[in-house]
This record gives C-alpha cells, structure tokens and sequence, in this order.
C-alpha cells in the first residue's frame, strides 16, 4: 500500500514538474492563450521485439507494431516501446492512450511498397499516412529515434532544382520523365515494387503525410528526428491540446510539398524548441472552411517559441488557406536562417478568412533569400506540373477573400534578405489592414519596401530598413 502512495505521489510530481515547464512559455504573453495541458499515459510498456518485430532492415514488421498496440491498448494503454535496431514497417495507427517510444538508435523506415499503404476505403483520393491516428485521445510519438518516410519513392522532382549528377541518378532508379523534360516522376521504378494507379500523376497525387492525426485531443509529439515525408511531415488536423516539444524536422531543400510543421484547424496548441529544414513551409498555420464532419474550425490559442527554422518557404507561414480564421496565435523568440521568406502570410480567393490576434515578436533571421516580412492575397496552389494561371473566380469563392488584420510584428531583425517588407491585397477589398510593424532592423540587398499602398495599409513605426 505505502509502494503504490509513492509511486502515485512520484507521478503527480512529475506531471506538476511537465506541466511548469510549458508554463513558463505562457508568462507575458500579449493576449489571453489558454494553455495547453500534460498529456497522460498510462505506466503500461511493451517492446515491438516482443511481439516478433526484427531490427534489421529486411524483416517487415508491421504486424508486430499492430500486436504491440493492441495489446498495450488492452492494459488500458501505455508505452509501445521501438528499441534499437532499424525497423521496417507498413503505416502504423495509434489508438488511445498510446505512446510510440522511440529509443536511441532505433530508426523506423516505411516499407516502400506502396500497396502496404493502399486505402480500405477505395474511393479515398490519398493512401494512408506512415503514421495516423483519428478521432483518439491521450496520444504520444516521443524518444529519441528516427521516423523515415521513404518520401523518395513517392514525390516528383523538378529538374530545375537538382544537378546533373541527380537528375542522372533518379533517372536510374526508373521512373518517368514529362514530355517536356522538367519534371520525373516515381512511377514504374527498378525496385520491383508495382504501382498503384492507372499513370504517374494519379499516383503522385496519391501521396500523403508522414504523420497525420485527424481530430484527437492530447496529442503529444517530443524529442524524435521525423525526415523524408512522402508529403508534410507532421501533421495535425482538427486536433484540440497539441504538444510539440524538441522535435527536429527534415528533409532536402528541393522536396515538393515537403512542409515541416503544419497544424490545420488545431485550438490549443504549443510548437517549442523545435529545428526544422524542409522543401516547402517551415512551421505552417492553417484553416480550411467550417465543416459539419469536424468539431474544431480555425487555429486559435497558440504559442510557437524557441524553434529554428533553416531551409524553407518560409520561417513562419499562415496560409494558404485560412478560411475558419486564425486568433490568438503568439510567435516570439525564433530564428530563421537560409529561409525563402521569413514571415510570410499567403492567401487567395476561395481560401481566405480573418485574422484576430496575431503577436509575432523578437524573430532573429539571417540569409532570406527572398522577402523578410511578405503579405500576399493572390497565391496560386498547384501541383507539379501544372501552369501558373491565374483562376477565374465565382461569387461564391470570393465570398471567401484572405483579411489580414489585427497582426502586430515586432522585434525583427534580419541580417540579409532581397525585399524588406512585401505586401498586396486585392484591388477593391479591405484584405490587408491594421499590421503593424514596429522596432525591427532589416539589411536588405535589392528593395526595401514593394508595398501596394492601394491595397496593404501597413503601419512601420521605427522600422529601419538599410542596404
């Protein structure tokens, strides 16, 4: 009886000591957040070894990974625990109160036959994520371990983003090159792996996240390396209390839609001490429109803190779709190195919504190759291959125009970028209005301000901008 008061005492300390840690990342902060809350799982663990799995590269062990799940989940939850060795695996699904536990060492790589990941349901337009989880509760991906995507067997590749000596290299692996000899596609490769669509751009458009968890509430995602996504890499949809703590995330600088961090629809959230270094949108909010099949719209109550950002996009994104609104998101004390753009905010006709309480403070950023700060309200979504036209747009999409406002950016120094400060709204609509920017330093190397005073009203007190 006195073991098991300790021991009770001991949890209850160390979620007291969990819980103060994130606290501290919630004092001073411009606008009411509510904060996010320990993740709890139970003290049950069991080993993907024990359940026949095999560490060695060869041996596929995705039914292993299912037995370790089920029978952890039959305690009532737990630990299922990745031991060191490198392990293969088809798509793994968590259920409640399951925490993956990778250990050092210990490196899961997603199978590449692309059957393992087909849909049951067959009028699904994605196959199933390497990792996913809908509609569950009390779940965690921590450790120190490695989740590989196996994202090369499924992506296409520019040619104009890769050198001679790659291009010749893809092109060994099989695959198909367009008529125009721009673009290849991972479609009829040497592996011996057959496809799974009628031609390469169905399949392409096939791909999915790495890890995706749709509609569940405390979700805790802490310490493990997550690199080479078929498409995003992490990936929170609708989620309610997300914690994501220490994570590194990556992938080449040239992957396509290779976003790092991306919540969609998520409330009450909190990205910290995290590196990311992707080929698309570094650490990315975004909103589609209301939807009767999801109980949470809009990202609102979000602290994003102490994260690096390398190669990306952009450092910090909103968009492109912000339909559902975006509110009292904080963003302070991040850095930025080697980015496209630094703090972009991208929208367009049909995907666009308000904006309230946006706090973006004390952002250090070095070599942006594009713009340090960027507002766009014409951005065009496409997939490889097809032309950069402008859509024509009904009533109806227009109803949903981007409206930035009320966003207050401070604190920002960069230390080389091509453009200050962009910025454009639609000609004819109040989309970009009440920004404020204010005591930020910024070397630039082209131009220092392309803003549309028609369209943006931008207010810049104190901003120096030298070249």
């Amino acid at each position: 009886m006195r073991k098991n008061i300790l021991l009770a005492w001991g949890l209850l300390i160390a979620l007291c000591a969990h819980a103060a840690d994130y606290g501290k990342f919630y004092e001073n902060l411009p606008c009411t957040v509510k904060q996010v809350e320990p993740v709890v799982i139970p003290d049950n663990q069991v080993s993907i070894a024990d359940c026949g799995a095999v560490g060695d590269g060869i041996t596929l062990c995705t039914e292993a990974f299912v037995k370790a799940i089920s029978k952890v989940s039959k305690q009532g939850g737990g630990r299922v625990v990745v031991p060191e060795g490198v392990w293969l695996t088809g798509p793994i699904m968590l259920k409640d109160n399951i925490e993956l536990h990778l250990e050092r060492n210990a490196i899961v790589c997603f199978a590449p036959d692309k059957r393992l990941y087909l849909d049951k349901d067959a009028s699904a337009s994605r196959v199933y994520p390497c990792i996913r989880a809908s509609k569950r509760k009390n779940i965690a991906i921590t450790g120190q371990g490695i989740l590989d995507g196996g994202g090369q067997l499924w992506r296409p590749v520019k040619r104009s983003k890769v050198s001679d000596v790659e291009w010749k290299q893809y092109n060994e692996l099989g695959g198909q090159v367009n008529e125009k000899g721009d673009l290849w596609y991972p479609w009829q490769m040497k592996n011996g792996y057959p496809d799974i669509a009628d031609n390469a751009q169905k399949q392409e458009s096939m791909r999915n996240d790495l890890i995706r968890l749709t509609d569940c509430t405390n979700v805790l995602i802490e310490g493990v390396t997550i690199q080479n996504s078929p498409r995003f890499h992490l990936h929170p949809c609708y989620c309610t209390n997300v914690i994501i703590d220490g994570v590194t995330v990556r992938s080449e600088w040239n992957v396509q839609n290779g976003d790092g961090i991306d919540l969609s629809d998520c409330q009450q959230a909190l990205i910290v001490r995290s590196t990311v270094s992707v080929g698309d949108d570094g650490i990315c909010m975004k909103s589609g429109k209301p939807s009767k099949s999801h109980a949470v719209a809009g990202c609102s109550d979000i602290v994003i803190e102490d994260n690096t950002v390398n190669h990306a996009h952009g450092g910090f994104v909103l968009g492109s779709e912000t339909a559902a609104g975006m509110r009292r998101i904080v963003v302070r004390h991040n850095s930025f190195s080697g980015t496209d753009v630094g703090l972009r905010f991208k929208s367009s006709m049909d995907r666009g919504g308000k904006t309230e309480q946006l706090f973006i403070s004390d952002i250090m950023m070095n070599d942006i190759s594009g713009e340090a700060i960027s507002f766009q309200c014409d951005y065009v979504n496409k997939h490889a291959g097809q032309s950069g036209e402008m859509p024509v747009y009904t009533a109806e999409q227009r109803r949903w125009a981007p409206l930035f406002q009320d966003i207050h950016i401070s604190r920002v120094v960069c230390h080389g970028c091509k453009t200050g400060i962009k910025a454009a709204g639609i000609e004819g609509l109040d989309c970009v209005k009440d920004i404020t920017i204010e005591d930020c330093s910024i070397i630039y190397n082209k131009v220092e301000k392309d803003i549309d005073s028609n369209t943006a009203q931008l207010t810049l007190k104190n901003v120096r901008l030298t070249k």
